[in-house]
C-alpha cells in the first residue's frame, strides 16, 4: 500500500473531526509528548508525500504563501552543527552575557569532554541537561556526573556551574558511546529564570571516533520513514530531484550509524513507528500472512484505542505496549479469514472490537505552573472622556449635508399636519427609500419616496395580521395601479409640482379600512426585484399607536426613540435571524448617535433574543449562509464602534457576547452542507436526523449547538434518551420548543451501535461549524478563528479556510495550547493563570484598529467566560485552602473583571490592594489580615457600585422595551441581575463571602463592630434603608435592622437599637447621634447572624453589647415594660434656643469672636490660637456673625426674596415639607449689600487671608454663593426634622459663617479623646482619611483608617482597621465657609454636622490607590503621623479639661486643627 493512501486513510477515517484536538502539550523542557498518539492528530500537511523506491517524491498543493496552519506541532528549537574533530560554539544570551561550549573528542579510550563557560552571568547558574542517544528522542541520564549534580524529577540532571572570576565554568565527561548529543538549558537561580535557545533547548553533538556502517543493510521502508522525518524537521521544503536523492541517502546513513552503535533493526523499527506522525509504511504487498500487520494500520487501531481511553498521557513504554495490543487485535481479525482490504474497511467504520481501560484525560504533572509576567496593573485603568477625540473632531467639522431623501422627509414632515406614526428610511441599492405613515380622521396615509434614478414600481399588499399578503381594495388604489393575485402594483411618479426643493419619485396611498395593521411590499426596477436585505419591506400601522398608549414619562433614562424604532421593527425582525441582525446593523448608527443609552437599547434587545424571550423564526425560510452573512455585517459594525468609541467598549463587548461571530459565505453554508454529509456517511437519513436537517436548512439558530451537544451526550451514554433530554432541558430546550420550530422536530434520536464512532467523530466536527456561526464566546472556536484553520470540502460540501490573525504576540499560540490542555482540569489554578496571561497579552491588540479585531474580541470574550466557569468549578479546590490561596484566586478573578469593564480604576486599585495583602502575608506582617479585610470591604463596595451602574444603564431600557414587546415580567424583574450573574462579578462576590469570616477570625475582628454600646429591648423591624424611615415615629420601642446605613441619616423616634451590615464610620453623624441618644448601634458582619435577626421581625429581643459582641435573646412584654429604654413622651428639661440679633458688623476678625457674635465652633478655634503645642497649626479665621443673614434679607435690594421666603415659610409651618427645597433655592437669589462686601474684604485682608475679589468678579460671586449655601442649609431636611424632634423653635436658629483658608490636605482626621465605643477615657480614638474630611463626616462609602492610642503612651498607636474608602476629596488653595449655628452649642443636643460647610471651589474626587500611600505602606511614617494626631488631641483635651471632638488635617506631615467641640 502506498504511503499517500495510508495517510488518507488515517485522516479521512479518523481525523477530519479533530481540527481542534491537535493541541501540543506544553511540557517541561526535556519531556516529550505522547509521540505515538498525540502526533497522529497534527493538522494535515499542506504537502502530500509518496515514497517510491529510493526517492522522496513531494507534491505541492495550492496554498497561500506564508500562511500557517493553526495548532501545528512544532519541535523545540535546537542547536545542530556539523561535527568536526573539535567543536566550539559561542552564543549571545542576553545583555552582555555569553555562553561558549567546547566539545573535545576522545583521544584515547571513549571519553568525550564538553566544556561550558558563561561570561558575565549570575552567581548561581545550573546546567539543566540530559543526553540523547542514537535513535532516541527522549533524554537519558548518564551515570557519569560532575560533583553536586542532582536528579530533577527523574527527567533531567541539574549541575551547578563553578564561579571563576567573571566566568562560570563546568565540564561534563561522557563515556557512553551510544550518546549522540547533549541537550540542555541554563537555570539562573538568582533571578528565577530559564535561559533558552530561542525558546527551546540548546543541543550540541559529540565528536566520536568514526564508526563505519556503510555496509550494513537497512530495510527500505525504514529509510523511507527516516527520510520523511528529516524532511519534516527541515520545514517541509520543496526539494529538487537531486536534493531528494541526497536526503534519502542521508537518512540511510543515519540509520546505518545507529546500527553500527549497537541498535537493532527491531529497535529502529519501534522508534520510527512510535515517532512517525504520518503512519509511513511501504506499499501493501499482494499477499499478506496473518502475522504481517502493516504498521500504519496498527497505529490507526492504537489511535482508536487511545481515543476510547479518553486520550491519556501515556509514558513511552505504555505507548509501545498499546501499539502491540492494537496489532494483536488486528491479528485476531485476520485469523477470522478476512483479507487485509476488508480489515482496512472495518477499521474506517470503527467495527474492530477493542477493550480499553479509561484514563484521566490529563495528568496533573503534564505542565508546570506558568511564570506570569510582572506587570504594572495601573496600565489596566480605562478612563475615557465623555466625548472622545473622534467625536470632538466631528463637531469641529461642518455638519454633513442631508441626503436628498432626508431633505425631502424633513420638508414633507413640515407640510403634514397630521401626527406622524412611523418614519423609516431604508437603504436600497445606491439610494434611499422613505416611508412616512400618518393618521388622520381614521384614515392611514402612507407616503413613499425614493431617489433612485430608474423608474420604480411598488409591488404591495395589506395585512390584517403581520406578514400576511392581502390584495388591496380597488377603491384605494392610486392611479396607474393594476391588481395581481395577492398584490397590487403601482408606479412611482416624479415629484415636480409639490413645491419641494428635492425632486424625487414619490407615491401616496390612503387606506380607509382601520382593520389593516401593516403593508408588506417590494420594489420592481425593470426586471429586477429590490428587497430589504433579502426580505420583504414591511410597514407596521399599529406599533406606533400602541406606543401612544404608554403613559407620559415612560422611557425616561433610555434612548426612547431608538427603542420605539426597535419595537416598530420587531414584527419584521422575528421572521429570522437574518432579518434581526440586519435590522440591528441598520440601527447601529442611531445607537451611536444616542450614546451610552443607545447601545444599552441594542444590548437589551439582543439579550431578549439570546434568552429566547423573542421569536427567532416566523413563517420565513432562510439559508444558513444568509444568517451568517447578516451576523458578519452586524459584528463588523460593532467592531468599528469598538475602535471609534472607546468609552462604550464595555457595553459593545456585552452586545457581541449575545451575537455569534457569523462569517461571510462558506462558514454558514457548511451548516447546510455538512449535515447532509453526516447523514450520508453514517446511514441516518430518516427520523429525528431528517427533521433536524430540515430545520438546519431553513432556519439554523443557537439552539442547534445545544441539539448537537445533546446528540453527542446521548451517543456517549450508549444511547440513553434520558441523557439527551437532560442536556436539552438544562439549556432551555423543551419538547414544546422543538415542536414550535417552523420545521418541527417530532422524533427522538434512534441510532444503531455500529453508528456510534462515526457519529461521534462527525458530530464533534459539526459542532465546531455550528459554534463558528452561533457561539462567538466558545473558546475552541474563538481560538481557531484567531489561529486559523482549514476544513477540506467533500463532494458538494464547500471547504473553509480561515487565515491566522496577524501580529499576535510571541508565544501566544503556546499559551493558548496550555489553556486548552487545562480547560477541563479539576484544579484550576494553572488554567486561571494561563487565561489571565492570554488576556493580558491580547489586550494591547484590542486597543488599536485591526481588520480582524472582532475575532480578537470574541477570543477575549471567550477567555473571560472561561475564567468564570473555571472559578465556579474550582470552588471545591478552595474548601480547605489557606486564606492566601483564596486571596490569590480573588486577585485573578478581579484582574479578569478589570480587563472586561470600563471605568475600572477602583477595581484596579482593589487588585493592587490584594497583591499588597498577599505580600504582607508572605512577609510575615502581623497586620495582613486586617489590611486584607479593608481591601475586601472596598472590593464589595466596587462591585455594588458596578451593579448600580448596570441597573441605572440597562434596567429602564429593559422595562420599557420589554413591556412593549410582551417580554415575561419575571424576565424584566431580574434582567440586570442576570447580566451581572453572567460575568466575573458574581464569582468574585462568592469568593469574598468565603474569605470574609476567615479574615475576621484571623484579625480577631469578631462578627460585630460596636459603635454605641447600649443595652436595649424592643420589637424587631426590618427595613431596606435607614434613610427611607428617618422621619418615622415608632410608637413602640423598636430594634431597627437596616440593610443600608450611609452615615448622614437621623435615627427615628422610638428606635432603641440600630443593626446594619453596612459600615458607617464610628465618628459619622449617625454614629454620634446614636451615642448621644443612648441608642444601641452596631455593624453585623456575619450574614448568618443578620439573617437570624431579620427572621425574628415582629418579636421582642433583648440586646446586650460586650466590647466585641452583641448577645441577643428573645424577651417578653414584662421585660419590655421594665426596660430602662422606655422614654417619656415629654423630655424633663426642654431645650431652648435664644435668638441672636445683628450686632452691627457684617464681618469680624478672630479676636472679636464672642458668644453673642458667633457659635462655639468659631470661638473654640480662636481660643486655641497660641495655646496649643507648636506641632499643631491653627488656620487663620474671620466670620460673618449672627444676624447677618437676617440683615441681608431685610435690605431693600432683597425685598422680592424676602416676600417669597415669607410665603414659603408659612407653607412649611402648615406641614408642606416640600417647601424646604424651595426655601433653599430662594435663599440663593440673595444679593450682597455693598457694605458686607467692603467689611468682609477688610477683615480677610487684615488677617492675612486672600480676598477672592482680587482674582476677578467671578471669584467673588463664587464666594458669595458659598456663603448663601451655608445659610440655606438651615432648611435642609435632616437639620429641620432634627430640631422638630427635640422641639426646638426653628425660627430661633441663627447661622454665623466661619471663614477659613483651606489647607490642601494630604489627610484629614477626627479625634474623640474618650473612646466612644468603650467609654474608656484612658485612650484616644481617631479616624483618618485621604484628602479632605468631608469623606469622613459625610455620607461617603467605606471606612476610614481607625486607631486607638493610650494617653500614657502616645508613641504607640494601635491600628484597629485600615481604610476602605475608594474616594478622596482634594482641592486647590481656596476658602471654605463653615456653618456655625447657635444650635450647635446646646448641651444634650448633637447639632454638629447638621449644617453645611461649603468650599468656594469644587473639590476634585480622586480614586485612592492605597498601595502607594505611605500611611499604609510605611510603618515608620504611619507611627509618626498617628502619634502626632494623638498628641494634638491629648493637648487640646488638657487645655479644655474635658473630652473633645476634634477635626483637623495633615499637610506635609504637619498637624492642623480646624475645629474642636465637647465630645457628645
Amino acid at each position: 500500500m502506498s504511503n499517500s493512501l495510508g495517510n488518507n486513510l488515517l485522516y479521512q477515517g479518523f481525523l477530519t473531526s479533530t481540527v481542534l484536538e491537535h493541541k501540543s502539550r506544553i511540557s517541561p523542557p526535556c519531556v516529550g509528548g505522547n509521540s505515538l498518539f498525540q502526533q497522529q492528530v497534527i493538522s494535515k500537511s499542506p504537502l502530500s508525500t509518496e515514497f517510491r523506491g529510493n526517492r522522496l517524491k513531494v507534491q505541492k498543493k495550492k496554498i497561500p504563501m506564508g500562511k500557517k496552519r493553526a495548532f501545528s506541532s512544532s519541535p523545540h528549537a535546537v542547536l545542530t552543527t556539523d561535527t568536526p574533530s573539535e567543536l566550539a560554539e559561542k552564543f549571545s544570551l542576553e545583555g552582555n552575557i555569553e555562553l561558549q561550549v567546547d566539545v573535545r573528542p576522545p583521544t584515547s579510550g571513549d571519553v568525550s569532554f564538553v566544556d561550558f563557560q558563561v561570561t558575565n552571568g549570575s552567581d548561581k547558574l545550573f546546567l539543566h541537561w540530559g543526553a540523547v542517544k542514537f535513535g532516541k528522542e527522549t533524554w537519558s541520564l548518564p551515570n557519569d556526573r560532575p560533583d553536586g549534580t542532582k536528579v530533577y524529577k527523574n527527567k533531567a540532571l541539574r549541575t551547578p556551574f563553578v564561579k571563576s572570576g567573571s566566568n562560570s565554568i563546568l565540564r561534563l565527561e561522557i563515556r557512553d558511546t551510544a550518546i549522540e548529543a547533549i541537550e540542555f538549558l541554563i537555570y539562573d537561580e538568582a533571578h528565577n529564570k530559564w535561559i533558552k535557545n530561542n525558546g527551546g533547548n540548546f543541543r550540541v553533538k559529540l565528536s566520536r571516533k568514526e564508526i563505519r556502517g556503510s555496509d550494513v543493510s537497512v530495510p527500505e521502508e525504514l529509510v523511507q520513514i527516516q527520510s520523511y522525518l528529516r524532511w519534516e524537521r527541515k520545514g517541509k521544503q520543496n526539494y529538487t530531484p537531486e536534493k531528494e536523492k541526497e536526503e534519502y541517502e542521508a537518512a540511510r546513513t543515519e540509520l546505518q550509524e545507529e546500527i553500527a552503535h549497537g541498535a537493532s533493526i527491531q529497535d529502529i523499527r519501534a522508534r520510527l513507528t512510535k515517532t512517525n506522525d504520518k503512519s509511513q509504511s511501504k506499499e501493501e504487498p499482494l499477499h499478506v500472512t496473518k502475522s504481517d500487520i502493516p504498521d500504519d494500520l496498527a497505529q490507526v487501531q492504537a489511535y482508536i484505542r487511545w481515543e476510547k481511553a479518553e486520550k491519556p498521557n501515556y509514558p513511552p513504554e505504555k505507548q509501545i505496549e498499546e501499539l502491540e495490543e492494537a496489532r494483536r487485535e488486528l491479528q485476531l481479525e485476520l485469523e477470522k479469514g478476512i483479507t487485509l482490504g476488508e480489515l482496512r474497511k472495518k477499521i474506517t467504520k470503527g467495527e474492530i472490537k477493542t477493550k480499553v481501560e479509561k484514563h484521566p484525560k490529563r495528568s496533573s504533572f503534564a505542565v508546570e505552573r506558568i511564570q506570569r509576567k510582572k506587570r504594572d496593573f495601573g496600565q489596566l485603568i480605562n478612563k475615557y472622556p465623555s466625548s472622545p477625540a473622534v467625536q470632538v473632531q466631528k463637531v469641529l467639522e461642518e455638519p454633513p449635508a442631508l441626503s436628498k431623501i432626508k431633505l425631502y422627509a424633513k420638508e414633507k414632515e413640515e407640510q403634514i399636519d397630521d401626527p406622524i406614526l412611523n418614519k423609516k428610511i431604508f437603504k436600497v441599492n445606491d439610494g434611499e427609500l422613505l416611508v412616512l405613515v400618518a393618521k388622520s380622521s381614521g384614515k392611514t396615509k402612507v407616503h413613499l419616496a425614493t431617489d433612485l434614478n430608474q423608474p420604480i414600481i411598488l409591488h404591495w399588499a395589506l395585512s390584517k395580521s403581520p406578514g400576511e399578503w392581502m390584495v388591496p381594495p380597488s377603491s384605494i388604489l392610486p392611479p396607474g395601479s393594476i391588481i395581481l393575485d395577492k398584490a397590487a402594483e403601482t408606479p412611482f411618479s416624479a415629484s415636480s409640482s409639490d413645491g419641494l426643493t428635492s425632486k424625487v419619485q414619490s407615491l401616496d396611498i390612503v387606506i380607509e379600512d382601520g382593520n389593516f395593521v401593516g403593508m408588506p411590499f417590494v420594489l420592481l426596477s425593470g426586471e429586477k426585484w429590490i428587497k430589504n436585505q433579502g426580505s420583504d419591506f414591511y410597514v407596521d400601522f399599529s406599533a406606533a399607536s400602541k406606543l401612544a398608549l404608554k403613559a407620559a414619562g415612560v422611557g425616561s433614562g433610555t434612548a426612547k426613540s431608538l427603542l420605539d424604532k426597535i419595537a416598530d421593527m420587531e414584527s419584521e425582525a422575528q421572521k429570522s435571524f437574518m432579518h434581526r441582525f440586519n435590522i440591528a446593523a441598520d440601527l447601529i448608527e442611531d445607537a451611536t448617535s444616542a450614546g451610552e443609552f443607545g447601545f444599552a437599547g441594542i444590548l437589551v434587545w439582543m439579550r431578549f433574543m439570546a434568552t429566547r424571550q423573542l421569536i427567532w423564526n416566523k413563517n420565513y425560510n432562510v439559508k444558513p449562509r444568509e444568517i451568517s452573512k447578516a451576523q458578519d455585517r452586524l459584528t463588523d459594525l460593532l467592531q468599528n464602534a469598538f475602535t471609534s468609541h472607546p468609552q462604550y467598549r464595555e457595553i459593545l463587548r456585552m452586545i457581541m457576547s449575545t451575537v455569534g461571530r457569523g462569517g461571510e459565505g462558506d462558514v454558514g453554508q457548511r451548516i447546510r452542507d455538512e449535515i447532509l454529509v453526516i447523514q450520508r456517511k453514517n446511514d441516518c437519513k430518516g427520523g429525528m436526523m431528517e427533521e433536524w436537517h430540515q430545520k438546519l436548512h431553513n432556519n439554523t439558530s443557537p439552539d442547534d449547538v445545544v441539539i448537537c451537544q445533546a446528540l453527542i451526550d446521548y451517543i456517549k451514554s450508549d444511547f440513553d434518551l434520558g441523557v439527551y433530554w437532560k442536556t436539552l432541558n438544562e439549556n432551555g430546550i423543551t419538547k414544546e420548543r422543538l415542536l414550535s420550530y417552523d420545521r418541527a422536530i417530532h422524533s427522538e434520536p434512534n441510532f444503531r451501535g455500529d453508528q456510534k464512532d462515526g457519529l461521534l467523530r462527525d458530530l464533534g466536527h459539526y459542532m465546531r461549524t455550528l459554534k463558528a456561526v452561533h457561539s462567538g464566546a466558545d473558546l475552541e472556536s474563538a481560538i481557531a478563528n484567531c489561529m486559523g484553520y482549514k476544513t477540506e470540502g467533500e463532494g458538494f460540501m464547500v471547504g473553509v479556510q480561515i487565515n491566522p490573525v496577524s501580529g499576535l504576540p510571541s508565544g501566544f499560540q503556546d499559551l493558548l495550547h496550555l489553556v486548552l490542555d487545562h480547560v477541563e482540569d479539576k484544579n484550576v489554578e494553572t488554567l486561571l493563570e494561563g487565561l489571565l496571561e492570554a488576556r493580558e497579552a491580547l489586550r494591547p491588540l484590542l486597543l488599536k484598529p485591526n481588520n480582524r479585531l472582532k475575532d480578537l474580541l470574541f477570543l477575549d470574550i471567550a477567555l473571560d467566560s472561561t475564567v468564570r466557569t473555571a472559578v465556579e468549578r474550582g470552588y471545591e479546590e478552595l474548601n480547605n485552602a489557606n486564606p492566601e490561596k483564596i486571596m490569590y484566586f480573588i486577585s485573578l478573578v478581579l484582574e479578569n473583571l478589570a480587563l472586561s469593564v470600563d471605568d475600572n480604576e477602583d477595581l484596579v486599585y482593589c487588585l493592587k490592594g490584594w497583591n499588597q495583602a498577599l505580600s504582607m502575608s508572605n512577609g510575615g506582617d502581623n497586620h495582613w489580615a486586617l489590611f486584607a479585610k479593608a481591601v475586601l470591604d472596598r472590593t464589595r463596595l466596587a462591585l455594588a457600585s458596578k451593579a448600580e451602574w448596570y441597573h441605572h444603564l440597562l434596567q429602564p431600557s429593559a422595562e420599557y422595551l420589554g413591556s412593549i414587546l410582551g417580554v415575561d415580567q419575571w424576565a424584566l424583574n431580574i434582567f440586570t441581575e442576570e447580566i451581572i450573574r453572567a460575568g466575573s462579578a458574581a464569582s468574585l462576590s462568592s469568593l469574598l463571602n468565603r474569605l470574609d469570616p476567615v479574615l475576621r477570625k484571623t484579625a480577631n475582628l469578631g462578627s460585630w463592630q460596636i459603635i454605641s454600646p447600649v443595652e436595649a429591648v424592643g420589637y424587631v423591624v426590618v427595613v431596606d434603608e435607614l434613610l427611607s424611615v428617618q422621619n418615622e415615629i415608632y410608637k413602640k420601642p423598636t430594634i431597627l435592622v437596616a440593610k443600608s446605613v450611609k452615615g448622614e441619616e437621623e435615627i427615628p423616634d422610638g428606635v432603641v437599637a440600630l443593626i446594619t451590615p453596612d459600615m458607617p464610620d464610628v465618628l459619622s453623624h449617625v454614629s454620634v447621634r446614636a451615642r448621644n441618644g443612648k441608642v444601641c448601634f452596631a455593624t453585623c458582619f456575619d450574614p448568618n447572624i443578620l439573617a437570624d435577626l431579620q427572621a425574628k421581625e415582629g418579636r421582642i429581643l433583648l440586646l446586650k453589647p460586650t466590647p466585641s459582641d452583641i448577645i441577643y435573646s428573645e424577651a417578653n412584654e414584662i421585660e419590655l415594660q421594665s426596660s430602662s429604654n422606655l422614654v417619656e413622651a415629654e423630655t424633663s428639661a426642654a431645650l431652648r434656643l435664644v435668638k441672636k440679633q445683628f450686632g452691627g458688623c457684617y464681618a469680624i476678625s478672630a479676636d472679636e469672636f464672642t458668644s453673642e457674635m458667633v457659635g462655639a465652633k468659631s470661638r473654640n478655634i480662636a481660643y486655641l490660637k497660641g495655646k496649643v503645642p507648636s506641632l499643631v497649626g491653627i488656620p487663620t479665621s474671620v466670620a460673618l456673625p449672627f444676624g447677618v443673614f437676617e440683615k441681608v434679607l431685610s435690605d431693600d435690594i432683597n425685598q422680592g426674596v424676602a416676600k417669597e421666603l415669607q410665603v414659603l415659610t408659612k407653607k412649611l409651618s402648615e406641614g408642606d415639607f416640600s417647601a424646604l427645597g424651595e426655601i433653599r433655592t430662594t435663599v440663593l437669589d440673595l444679593s450682597a449689600p455693598a457694605q458686607l462686601v467692603k467689611e468682609l474684604k477688610e477683615k480677610m485682608q487684615g488677617s492675612g487671608m486672600p480676598w477672592p475679589g482680587d482674582e476677578g468678579p467671578k471669584r467673588w460671586e463664587q464666594a458669595w454663593m458659598a456663603i448663601k449655601k451655608v445659610w440655606a442649609s438651615k432648611w435642609n431636611e435632616r437639620a429641620y426634622f432634627s430640631t422638630r424632634k427635640v422641639k426646638l423653635d426653628h425660627d430661633y436658629l441663627c447661622m454665623a459663617v466661619l471663614v477659613q483658608e483651606i489647607i490642601n490636605a494630604d489627610y484629614a482626621f477626627v479625634i474623640h479623646t474618650t473612646n466612644p465605643s468603650s467609654g474608656d477615657d484612658s485612650e484616644i480614638y481617631a479616624e483618618v482619611v485621604r484628602g479632605l474630611g468631608e469623606t469622613l463626616v459625610g455620607a461617603y462609602p467605606g471606612r476610614a483608617l481607625s486607631f486607638i492610642c493610650k494617653k500614657k503612651d502616645l508613641n504607640s498607636p494601635q491600628v484597629l482597621g485600615y481604610p476602605s474608602k475608594p474616594i478622596g476629596l482634594f482641592i486647590k488653595r481656596s476658602i471654605i465657609f463653615r456653618s456655625d449655628s447657635n444650635g450647635e452649642d446646646l448641651e444634650g443636643y448633637a447639632g454638629a454636622g447638621l449644617y453645611d460647610s461649603v468650599p468656594m471651589d469644587e473639590e476634585e474626587k480622586v480614586v485612592i490607590d492605597y498601595s502607594s500611600d505611605p500611611l499604609i505602606t510605611d510603618g515608620n511614617f504611619r507611627q509618626t503621623i498617628l502619634s502626632n494626631i494623638a498628641r494634638a488631641g491629648h493637648a487640646i483635651e488638657e487645655l479644655y479639661g474635658s473630652p473633645q471632638d476634634i477635626e483637623g488635617v495633615v499637610r506635609d506631615g504637619k498637624i492642623y486643627v480646624v475645629q474642636t467641640r465637647p465630645q457628645m
